[in-house]
């Protein structure tokens, strides 16, 4: 009984993670190629250029590697499906690959913002951005390749160990993580420090009086307006909110991952399907972190979502946060098209001989 129970508990468990990996999954797929439609459809974007390698990376890790999470898992893991020698170095190589491509192009979007915020009068500093995404990929090529110098994969009795926690990479573990994680990390925290710096200071700093406005008089009611609430708040609070996000979900997404890659084999393939899953989660993450929470990428998105409404519809959007307007604007009868001249109801005889008809003739 106590073995049917546990049994049954295992299967539970392994459904809901099972459903939790595809909303995962599905969720990737959409919001990244909804972005990067956006981001392609929208020349006037600062950061395109990173932001559609960042939906690229993610969208080619949602195509490969997720996929293999979801049917080559390890067990007690999600999928029971077996490798063979040449798929399971594959799946190495692209793991070993995307992750790091991922990290490091999610901190390049965050130097390339710090330098558009801090430094908006000395686009001189900025390095290209391809020079920059080709560099991040040389790098993801690298730590990629590191994962064919490990062991190679199990015969069919034992695992296969095809990730590259649980013994992918053998002694190269530390080195992939450290170029990986620990890189990218100092690199986002560095950035998205100066920008809630900069950002802080600018809502410290007092306004300027604007010219030809009048003195303050000396009065008690004056001094009085010029008190501070009495509930005063953390300046800069909007301004740590971006910055905040961003180091938070990178942290919590990628430092277990991270720590597992530090940890024993063993003990790092025990938690191999929940730490890699809380990874991949960012995959999903990214389009609203890097998309719907930046203002010129929900403008866009409006725009494009307007265009593309059907012209009632399109005129009821303006009115869509107002209940009793947007009910009336859809139960509006449509408007008919113009009746042409072979659609016109016939005359009577009486009407087109020019005479007026009499009264009863009329009724």
């Amino acid at each position: 009984m106590a073995n049917s129970t546990g049994l049954n508990a295992s299967e539970v468990a392994g459904s809901v993670g099972l459903i939790l990996a595809a909303v995962v999954e599905v969720g990737a797929l959409l919001g990244n190629g909804a972005l990067l439609v956006v981001v392609l459809r929208t020349p006037g974007l600062r950061d395109a250029l990173y932001l559609a390698h960042l939906c690229v990376v993610d969208l080619l890790a949602a195509a490969s590697i997720m996929p293999l999470g979801l049917l080559a898992a390890p067990p007690p893991g999600l999928g029971r499906v077996r490798l063979g020698p040449a798929p399971c170095r594959a799946a190495r190589f692209l793991s070993a690959a995307l992750l790091p491509a991922c990290t490091l192009g999610v901190a390049a979007l965050g130097l390339a913002r710090y330098r558009l915020i801090v430094h908006p009068l000395r686009p001189g500093s900025r390095p290209p951005p391809v020079l920059v995404l080709t560099a991040v990929w040389a790098a993801a090529g690298l730590l990629g390749a590191l994962s064919l110098l490990g062991p190679p994969p199990a015969p069919p009795p034992a695992p296969a160990r095809c990730s590259v926690l649980a013994g992918g990479l053998g002694p190269f573990r530390p080195l992939w993580a450290l170029l990986a994680f620990a890189l990218p990390a100092l690199l986002l925290l560095g950035a998205y420090g100066g920008i809630f710096v900069v950002a802080r200071r600018a809502a410290l700093r007092p306004p300027r009086p604007a010219r030809g406005s009048r003195l303050r008089s000396d009065s008690l009611d004056s001094r009085l307006s010029i008190l501070p609430p009495l509930r005063p708040r953390l300046p800069g609070g909007k301004a740590a909110l971006a910055p905040a996000l961003a180091v938070g979900q990178f942290a919590a997404c990628w430092l277990p991952y991270g720590c597992a890659c530090l940890a024993p084999a063993a003990r790092a393939a025990e938690a191999e399907a929940a730490v890699t899953w809380v990874a991949y989660s960012a995959f999903a993450a990214h389009p609203f972190l890097y998309g719907l929470l930046q203002r010129p990428v929900r403008l866009a998105l409006g725009r494009l979502s307007r265009r593309a409404l059907p012209g009632p519809l399109r005129a009821c959007t303006t009115q869509a946060w107002h209940p009793r307007a947007l009910l009336q604007c859809l139960q509006r009868p449509p408007e008919g098209p113009a009746v042409g001249p072979s659609e016109a109801p016939e005359q009577t005889p009486q009407l087109a001989g020019g005479r007026s008809p009499s009264i009863p003739g009329a009724t």
